[in-house]
């Protein structure tokens, strides 16, 4: 049987104090720039810290964690404001669309949304056509788009996406069958099913914000 050997605690240390680094720099790239995907986050970061090694890269969870630090440290006060105006504005979405039984996802929904996030919410409906229809009926622009959605570590969907604005932001809405609503798909952060909050669940967090 081979004999373990244990790694230097201080090239150990280093490496964390890498990813550390990494993944506060990946959240300033997110913050500042309004860029919403992670692998592309830390390319960035990396890229400029000089670092190849990407066993060294953070994980997802850990950039978030270093976005919500940062948000915390840097105009706590406005980023809170800014959230209660993004849910406010999913909400009444959401209330246009209700006959779509409306889940709001993501950053805005997490409270680690920036200035620049779009608004991501889930629809179900036996066609797309019908948000749209709806959509038109309120007079309210919108352009038709694909999202790709992971649904399982094994299985990906193409699902159709509307974009529109509603109080002045901008929202997208993937539409899932009818059944969709019994599937979270994965978290970007995690791989775990997507947190999802109904109408009464987002008026219960802008109330107690």
């Amino acid at each position: 049987m081979g004999i373990a050997v244990a790694m230097p605690k201080k090239f150990t240390q280093r490496t964390e104090d890498l990813r550390r680094t990494i993944a506060e720099e990946s959240a300033r790239i997110m913050t500042d720039q309004g860029i919403d995907d992670f692998l592309q986050a830390k390319r960035k970061a990396a890229l400029r810290l000089g670092v190849r090694d990407s066993a060294v890269l953070p994980s997802n969870l850990e950039i978030e964690a270093a976005v919500r630090e940062r948000q915390r440290l840097f105009g706590r006060a406005a980023h809170g404001d800014g959230i209660r105006e993004q849910r406010q504005a999913a909400l009444d979405a959401m209330r246009w669309l209700d006959e779509f039984q409306p889940r709001l996802v993501g950053p805005v929904l997490s409270g680690t949304a920036t200035s620049h996030s779009e608004i991501s919410l889930h629809l179900f409906a036996d066609r797309s056509e019908s948000v749209a229809i709806r959509l038109m009926e309120i007079g309210v622009p919108h352009s038709l788009r694909e999202r790709r959605v992971k649904m399982d570590a094994e299985r990906s969907v193409n699902c159709p996406a509307l974009r529109f604005e509603a109080g002045g932001r901008t929202i997208e809405a993937t539409v899932f069958p009818i059944d969709g609503i019994r599937q979270s798909p994965c978290s970007p952060v995690d791989g775990r099913p997507m947190r999802r909050a109904d109408a009464r669940e987002v008026s219960a967090l802008i109330e107690n914000a």
